[in-house]
């Protein structure tokens, strides 16, 4: 998500951002002819912070490359809209709850980034494991290196707070591994005629993508208490319903 506006400024932000033109009106100039250029549109409010429809385009963009946890046929409009909407509550909560450091080390970051590289279907074809490849798969996909390790940071800092929460008790064994990698890691990669990596090497990707499907029906309440507590607008219909409890990939994480 790139940016937060609070709800105090929303009025100026949609005549600043939604219509550009010489009167500053909404309608074609009648002796010019020109008409407004839209340039971006709200599409929630969410306590006060306001999403736009470009948030939900970089969102699409970057999910991209988590494709064991959002595959390209979930990658829609309306689920990208909802992954914001959640990670937005989160974001939310972490803040107001500062007890818990859930901060993450650069060493994690760059860990975590290393094994994402060697699990990407695509990546295969480019040699990201090599800072060329890397760094040509970024730009193909629009991304700089410090947009990247940003994202995947705050990703990282929500996981962390997710499993603090809710995952206490909750046990992965080496069998709920081996039966997810079997059924969907080594099927995605074989549908893409690449090469599946190791299990050993996806282990603790497949671990945390079932620890957060293990948490999701908890994580799903707490999610819908607080847009109960709270206020959640969806303003354009396109991108789901205010009362969408649509969950995947640990909150939009």
């Amino acid at each position: 998500m790139k940016r937060h506006w609070h709800i105090g400024l929303l009025v100026a932000f949609i005549t600043a951002v939604v219509c550009l033109c010489p009167n500053g009106g909404a309608q074609e100039n009648q002796t010019t002819g020109e008409t407004p250029v839209v340039l971006d549109r709200v599409i929630a409010i969410v306590n006060g912070d306001v999403l736009l429809e470009s948030d939900v385009r970089e969102e699409m963009r970057v999910a991209a490359l988590q494709p064991l946890s959002v595959p390209p046929g979930q990658n829609t409009e309306v689920n990208a809209a909802q992954r914001l909407i959640r990670r937005a509550l989160i974001l939310q909560q972490m803040k107001a709850q500062q007890v818990i450091n859930y901060s993450i080390s650069d060493d994690e970051v760059k860990k975590s980034l290393a094994e994402l590289r060697t699990q990407i279907p695509v990546c295969r074809q480019i040699g990201c494991a090599t800072e060329e490849g890397w760094k040509a798969f970024l730009k193909e996909n629009g991304l700089t290196e410090q947009e990247m390790e940003n994202r995947w940071r705050q990703r990282l800092e929500i996981i962390k707070f997710i499993n603090v929460r809710f995952a206490a008790g909750i046990r992965i064994t080496r069998q709920d591994i081996q039966k997810y990698y079997e059924a969907t890691v080594v099927p995605t990669f074989e549908k893409m005629k690449e090469k599946p990596p190791t299990l050993q090497s996806v282990s603790p990707r497949i671990q945390e993508i079932l620890l957060q499907q293990q948490v999701n029906s908890m994580l799903r309440d707490w999610l819908q208490s607080l847009r109960d507590q709270g206020t959640v607008q969806i303003l354009d219909s396109r991108f789901g319903e205010n009362n969408s409890s649509d969950d995947e990939d640990g909150g939009g994480a």
